[in-house]
C-alpha cells in the first residue's frame, strides 16, 4: 500500500526520476516556461514552488539548499535575485498549468507550466 507516500513514480525508478526533474526544474527556472507532459508538470509544481519559499528567506542556507537541488551557480543566482524579490508578497501559487492538445506522435496530454 502507498499510504502517506507523496508524488507521482512517474514509470521511473528513484535515481532517473531524481534526475528528470532536476532537469525540469533547472529548465523551468532558465527559460521561465517549458512545455511537458499534464502529469510531470503536476508532479514538478510543489518541488518548484517549495525551492521559491526557501530562496525568499535569502539566507545562507537557503543559497545551500538551492545549489544542493539546482547545482548550478547560475541558476541559484536567478532564484535568489529575480524569482524570490519578484514574489516576495505572494504567498503561494508562483506557478500555472496551463493545459494544451495531446502531443502528437502518442496523444499524450501536454500541459505548459510557467510563472505567474
Amino acid at each position: 500500500m502507498r499510504h502517506r507516500k507523496r508524488g507521482k513514480i512517474l514509470s521511473r525508478k528513484v535515481g532517473p526520476r531524481r534526475a528528470l526533474f532536476r532537469t525540469l526544474i533547472k529548465n523551468l527556472i532558465l527559460y521561465s516556461q517549458i512545455k511537458t507532459t499534464e502529469a510531470r508538470a503536476k508532479s514538478l509544481r510543489p518541488k518548484v514552488e517549495r525551492l521559491i519559499n526557501i530562496a525568499k528567506s535569502g539566507e545562507l542556507v537557503a543559497r545551500r539548499k538551492l545549489f544542493a537541488v539546482l547545482q548550478d551557480e547560475r541558476l541559484v543566482k536567478k532564484v535568489l535575485e529575480v524569482l524570490a524579490p519578484q514574489y516576495k508578497e505572494r504567498r503561494g501559487g508562483y506557478t500555472k498549468i496551463i493545459k494544451v492538445g495531446p502531443r502528437k506522435g502518442d496523444a499524450a496530454k501536454m500541459a505548459i507550466i510557467k510563472f505567474v
